[in-house]
Parts: structure tokens; C-alpha cells; sequence
């Protein structure tokens, strides 16, 4: 029970934060279905940071203080490359699904293109070193809470549980918060009060980026062996899904997140629960369950969605 939490919590852990990083951005009133694409370039930008500081022995010998730098760093790199979205968007008025499609076929390029220039390889490994748990041998005696949180958790699972915990108070509790909502529900009224919008959306979706792109590291860190690829195996447009299936609502995405990690997970855990592995199923099997249920669930969710009512119309100050 305790591997099948932890491996729960190992893969909604990315999916919470990434699902977070859709709601900033469409609560803006900017449709992000560039997460795919962010989460990849974050990835990306982290592992070749990682390899770097391998190279040259930079706090190598603590790997916990270079894992956070470098989810900071691919938090900064999804930011960036979100700017190219917001410009289109915001800027050029361009159509906001188009903009995000395109990007999301981007970001492979680029990481192909540099990984075949500079490292002769499509995949980035990463030192194993960086593969280092926050506590790896505790009191085998210990309370299977207390096991679930300590033995062989990673940092990452703290630290973003803490940032999706803050994030969702701030916007919904201060007035900068307030705000940036009000841009996605009626922007012409957010204007007449004084409120930039532009700036709103600018801030929306740069941190929708950078959230994806810190759930893009955390999900190669945790989950893909520390390899950085062109693919983060849809966890993007699954995130996505759990947005709607959380009905753009933090405490539902937390619950949905959980939902779709432990469906993640089975696959995973399958060769060790009795009953799965005697029924000798395919992996293949239990990797389309997630995607599965995403459609039934968006089937019978469809009719209650609660998006911003301004999502993906761009601004236009002459308009009322």
C-alpha cells in the first residue's frame, strides 16, 4: 500500500502543478495548450543546467541543493518560452489554439535539434548522482504515513505541493489575484477600473510557464529516469484534461491529479499486486487506462464547465 501512494503521489505530483499552470493562464483569459511544449522545453533547459554542473562539479556532492536549482531553472525556461505565446496572443491577437498547437511541435524540434548539435544524442541523461532521495533509509517500524513522506520522497513532492498551496491562496485571496481573474471574465470592465490587461495576461501566462515548465522537470526527474527527451508522454494534455475535470477549481484539480496519478501508477505497480499480475495484461493495457478515463469523465463533464467566460477572445479596448 505504502509503494502504491507513493507512486500515486510520484506522478500527480507533476500533473497538480502543470494543471495549476492551465488555470493561471485561462483564468487570464489566454487558452494555454501549450503545456506539452512548456513542460518539455523546462525539462530540457533543466537537464542541460544538470549536465553542466556534472561536468563541472558544481555542488555535486549535494545533489538535493543542485535538484532545486534546477527546477528553478526549468521554471525560468517555461517561462521564457511561454513569452512567444503571450506576444502572439496578446500582441498580434493571433488565434490562441493555433499558437499553442504550434509551439507544442516547437519544443521537440528544438530539443532535438540541440541535443543532435551539442551532444550528438536525442536524449539527455543526467548523472545518476541527481537521481537522490530526501530521506532514503528511515525506521523500517515507522508509521506507513511517516514511510510514505520519508522513505525514498523526493523533494520535489514538498516543494511543489507548497507552491500549488500558495498559488492557489494568492490568486484567489489577494488583489493582484483578483484581478488577473477579472481579465479572464470580463476584461472590458477590468479596463474601466484601471486594470491593465495586457499586463494581466502577460502575468497570467508567464506564470502558467513557468509552472509547466517546473512540472517538466519534475516529471523527468521523478518519473523518466532523468532523461530529457522530446516527449513528456502527453502528461501535458492529460493536465489539461484534469483542468477541466477540476472544473478550473484548485481543490478539484488536487483531487483529480490524484485520481489520474493512481491510474498512471498502475501500470507501474502492476507486477507486484497479486491479482494484476496473474491476469498478465500488457503494459500497453494499463497505459491507456489514464487516457481512457479522460474521456468518459470530459464526456459527462462537458455540460458543467465553469471556464472564464473570456478565455481565448482577445482584448480589444474599443470593444464593450
Amino acid at each position: 500500500m505504502v509503494l502504491i501512494i507513493q507512486k500515486t503521489l510520484m506522478y500527480a505530483v507533476p500533473l497538480l502543478i502543470v494543471a495549476l499552470a492551465g488555470v493561471f493562464a485561462e483564468r487570464s483569459g489566454i487558452i494555454n495548450l501549450a503545456l506539452e511544449g512548456e513542460m518539455i522545453f523546462g525539462a530540457f533547459c533543466g537537464a542541460i543546467v544538470g549536465i553542466a554542473f556534472a561536468k563541472h562539479n558544481i555542488l555535486i556532492e549535494k545533489p538535493q541543493a543542485i535538484f532545486v536549482i534546477l527546477m528553478i531553472v526549468a521554471a525560468a525556461g517555461g517561462a521564457i518560452y511561454s513569452l512567444m505565446l503571450s506576444f502572439s496572443a496578446i500582441n498580434l491577437k493571433a488565434d490562441q489554439t493555433i499558437g499553442g498547437t504550434a509551439l507544442n511541435m516547437l519544443a521537440p524540434a528544438i530539443v532535438n535539434t540541440v541535443g543532435l548539435a551539442f551532444f550528438n544524442q536525442e536524449k539527455l541523461v543526467m548523472p545518476s548522482n541527481f537521481k537522490s532521495y530526501a530521506i532514503k533509509n528511515p525506521d523500517p517500524n515507522a508509521n506507513p504515513i511517516v514511510q510514505i513522506f520519508t522513505d525514498k520522497a523526493y523533494i520535489s513532492t514538498y516543494i511543489v505541493i507548497i507552491v500549488f498551496v500558495i498559488l492557489a491562496i494568492w490568486m484567489y485571496k489577494t488583489k493582484t489575484g483578483l484581478r488577473l481573474r477579472s481579465c479572464g471574465e470580463h476584461p472590458q470592465a477590468a479596463a474601466s477600473v484601471g486594470i491593465s490587461v495586457f499586463k494581466m495576461r502577460y502575468l497570467g501566462t508567464t506564470i502558467s510557464g513557468a509552472l509547466a515548465g517546473l512540472g517538466g522537470y519534475v516529471y523527468i526527474a521523478t518519473t523518466a529516469g532523468a532523461t530529457a527527451e522530446g516527449s513528456v508522454q502527453g502528461m501535458g494534455f492529460l493536465a489539461l484534461a484534469i483542468m477541466i475535470f477540476g472544473n478550473w477549481n484548485p481543490i478539484w484539480i488536487a483531487l483529480g491529479a490524484l485520481l489520474f496519478g493512481f491510474l498512471k501508477c498502475v501500470g507501474a505497480v502492476s507486477g507486484q499486486i497479486e491479482f494484476l499480475k496473474a491476469a498478465n495484461l500488457p503494459i500497453y493495457f494499463y497505459n491507456i487506462i489514464p487516457y481512457f478515463v479522460v474521456l468518459i469523465v470530459l464526456a459527462f463533464t462537458a455540460g458543467k464547465s465553469g471556464c472564464p467566460k473570456a478565455e481565448g477572445i482577445p482584448y480589444d479596448k474599443g470593444q464593450r
